[in-house]
């Protein structure tokens, strides 16, 4: 169910610029494209930067002033959550750079995506492929479960190179539990993306694993 949120919304603002959100416009054909965030002036308007400044022939038709457009972005938080807005063109600039210029939106809308509600942690923790796992020459990714629920996590680790990404694989997450003993729990990676130097990694659990209920007792988080 959508819900709808009066602007101005202060749930939108926590994206920040360079964070990617996606584009549809209808007419004259129907185009998806994806846009940095550059920038915007509360209840004015919306910066994006043009997603391909060197193609700009190819949107020529469709990225002009007037033409609607919806946008449409991610949240991770607890829920996890996609937002959604209606706008129009209001300008498109050529110099320094190539920017457009949305309306600012008169309402947003949100979707809830988990049906698990997720906790925020801050867990030292390593991941490595389950095929791997027994061979000691083998470096485990070290970073820390950023948020958990029963059914997954997130899992976070700090790189410089913006095209490291996880690909979707069965591994185990290893970590200690509040009593100081190691577990290993088997799970599998389901996406992955980069943002400001760190790289979020969405893992699921295996179904009714008793250790993940073991340790969400431990940090008392009520299943």
């Amino acid at each position: 169910m959508l819900t709808a949120i009066p602007t101005p919304n202060p749930i939108f603002f926590e994206l920040t610029p360079g964070k990617i959100v996606d584009l549809q416009i209808d007419y004259p054909v129907k185009v998806r494209m994806k846009a940095a965030l550059v920038g915007y002036e509360l209840g004015q308007y919306i910066i994006l930067k043009h997603p391909a400044p060197q193609k700009m022939s190819n949107y020529s038709d469709v990225l002009v002033e007037g033409n609607g457009v919806v946008v449409r972005y991610l949240l991770e938080g607890q829920q996890g959550e996609c937002y959604a807005f209606r706008s129009t063109i209001k300008n498109i600039t050529k110099i320094p750079e190539k920017f457009i210029f949305l309306r600012y939106p008169d309402k947003i809308e949100n979707r809830q995506l988990r049906t698990h509600q997720r906790f925020i942690t801050h867990l030292p923790a390593s991941i490595v492929t389950r095929e791997d796992q027994n061979d000691k020459k083998v470096a485990q990714l070290k970073g820390i479960i950023s948020d958990i629920s029963a059914k997954g996590c997130g899992f976070v680790f700090k790189t410089d190179n913006a095209q490291i990404k996880v690909n979707p694989k069965d591994i185990f997450i290893i970590m200690r539990s509040p009593n100081d003993k190691e577990i290993l729990i088997p799970a599998k990676v389901c996406n992955s993306r980069f943002e400001n130097g760190k790289v979020n990694v969405g893992i699921q659990f295996e179904e009714d694993d008793e250790q993940v209920k073991t340790l969400l007792n431990q940090l008392f988080i009520d299943l």
